[in-house]
């Protein structure tokens, strides 16, 4: 029988947002001797979908399992556990994921002792836990972004009562400290700088699935930097769903600015930030990224639009002229900076014209990479409720004209790179050659290198031989 008491999850009441202080929890993540010895003798295996806040929260999560005696394999069929950490950002990353618990519930079938666990964004939203309950019932654990620290809790649970738990909690949201973390990287690493959004842009669900913004508190993202430089970290990546309005919700004064200047002072080689909005990209930062150079050059700005009509009926408070004038900012006062963007098409009711502007945004700021994408309605988003009448096929064409516009920069702006001495932290065999090791330039171009094992976890000088599109081609200089 299916337990009556699940929590689950409603878009009203993770719409809300209140004047309550958050809550800072040091404490949260309890782990004593029975919920040790779980996994003994059993490997558990992650599935990661989705943005890079997702891999962090991977990283807690295996890092949770290990607590619980668990080891981790890469082989699915060979899991005692199986974790699906989900994202809810497009119906194609839902499809993957419901196709992908088709293939689970045949591997029960035959290792019915299996234990099988959904969390992330997906496990947010209201339609899905329900079609869980209702068709998917053999699974074990569903939990949400609020609660990794619960697991090894409802992961016994699951076992004691052989019965789906479900634990998801709609609120603001509070910051938990002390988490375990095993990192996927020995080199380079995300630092969870702050959560949640409270932006609301139209389209977008991670307001409701990541709870209100909230901000970590400084010392604390210092202490963690401090340790991973002592760990021989080169490379830090801070995170946040609106990185940049890190500190609007603390008291101590302390914006992004400051933190990245506060963080630059570690002497960290190198740090990079995601994700930006533009509305709160202030002169200030920039002052500071042009300032330090073990800060990237290398911005990634969403622009979504080019029309101030769509821009508006995306709630993205910006205006193509305001976003243009940022961007050449940026671009006049940081030296060799790489622009990446995210570009939507085909939003409610978008006009060719509409289009258009986006393409001239596009011909305007040459970006170096875009992730595109055509529109996808989330459910409950006030977008999701806006009449469209633009038909798939037009959507498609015009994606595929974006595309060919963004690739074209794309290849241009690597041609540049050719004959120049660039660094490059080497991270690992290349996946075009074992002949070859591959890594990013401090303005985030992927390059695949000839050197030497030793070099991984280096940063060496590379001359660029060959540019493709995506890519780069490089040859280790010596002295």
């Amino acid at each position: 029988m299916i337990k009556q008491a699940h929590i689950k999850p409603s878009y009203i009441e993770a719409r809300k947002r209140t004047k309550e202080q958050v809550k800072v929890l040091t404490d949260a993540y309890i782990m004593n001797n029975e919920l040790s010895k779980i996994g003994t003798n059993k490997k558990y295996y992650i599935l990661t979908y989705g943005c890079q806040a997702n891999e962090r929260d991977s990283e807690t999560i295996s890092a949770i399992l290990e607590d619980m005696s668990f080891t981790k394999t890469e082989n699915m069929n060979d899991a005692d556990l199986i974790l699906l950490n989900t994202c809810a950002i497009r119906e194609n990353a839902h499809n993957k994921v419901f196709g992908m618990l088709g293939r689970i519930k045949h591997l029960k079938e035959s290792k019915p002792n299996i234990i099988t666990c959904l969390c992330g964004c997906m496990a947010q939203e209201e339609k899905v836990v329900n079609e869980i309950e209702e068709k998917y019932k053999w699974m074990d654990v569903v939990f949400g972004t609020h609660n990794i620290q619960n697991l090894p809790k409802l992961i016994s649970d699951a076992i004691n009562d052989n019965e789906l738990i479900i634990e998801v909690f709609s609120k603001e949201g509070d910051v938990v400290e002390n988490l375990p973390v095993k990192r996927e990287s020995k080199y380079k690493a995300y630092v969870n700088i702050m959560y949640g959004c409270d932006k609301f842009c139209t389209y977008c669900i991670v307001p409701y699935t990541r709870g209100k913004q909230r901000s970590r508190r400084k010392e604390d993202i210092l202490k963690e930097v401090n340790d991973l430089i002592n760990k021989g970290y080169k490379e830090v990546t801070l995170l946040g769903q609106n990185v940049n309005a890190y500190g609007k919700d603390l008291d101590c004064g302390i914006t992004m600015d400051k933190l990245l200047e506060e963080v630059a002072k570690t002497k960290i080689e190198r740090i990079r930030f995601i994700t930006s909005h533009p509305w709160d990209f202030t002169d200030e930062m920039i002052d500071v990224i042009a300032k330090y150079d073990n800060i990237m050059p290398y911005i990634h700005l969403p622009l979504q639009s080019g029309s101030n009509k769509i821009l508006k009926l995306m709630g993205r408070r910006y205006t193509k002229e305001s976003y243009l004038n940022l961007a050449k900012k940026i671009r006049e006062k940081i030296p060799n900076v790489s622009l990446t963007t995210d570009i939507i098409v085909g939003f409610p009711n978008e006009t060719e014209e509409d289009f258009e502007d986006t393409l001239d945004v596009v011909n305007k700021c040459k970006y170096d990479g875009a992730f595109t994408f055509i529109y996808s309605p989330r459910e409950n988003t006030p977008a999701s409720k806006m009449e469209d009448l633009i038909s798939l096929e037009e959507k498609q064409n015009r994606l595929q004209k974006l595309n060919e516009l963004v690739n074209k920069y794309y290849l241009e702006n690597n041609k540049k790179y050719i004959d120049k001495i660039v660094p490059v932290l080497i991270e690992n065999v290349s996946s075009k050659s074992d002949n070859l090791y591959s890594g990013y330039t401090d303005t985030m171009k992927l390059v695949n290198v000839k050197c030497n094992k030793e070099d991984i976890g280096k940063i060496i000088n590379v001359k660029i031989t060959e540019a493709k599109t995506w890519s780069l081609n490089g040859e280790k200089v010596n002295g």
